[in-house]
């Protein structure tokens, strides 16, 4: 059974505290200070920012970027 010290509510769903990690970098995260895609969680960076920022050369500016 799940304390509610351990509880997290984020994404519209309860998880255990250690269980809230980063789709991709595994990394645990804290509700609401994180991205979501597709239903599941993303740290900001670089995961979220890397598989689904603007894609582009250089750094800013005026150059051509792309989106998924």
């Amino acid at each position: 059974m799940c304390l509610a010290a351990e509880r997290v509510t984020s994404l519209g769903k309860d998880w255990h505290r250690p269980c809230l990690k980063c789709e991709k970098c595994n990394k645990t995260l804290s509700a609401g200070s994180h991205a979501e895609h597709g239903g599941k969680p993303y740290c900001h960076k670089p995961c979220y920012s890397a598989e689904f920022g603007p894609k582009g050369f250089g750094r800013g500016g005026t150059e051509c970027h792309t989106f998924k």
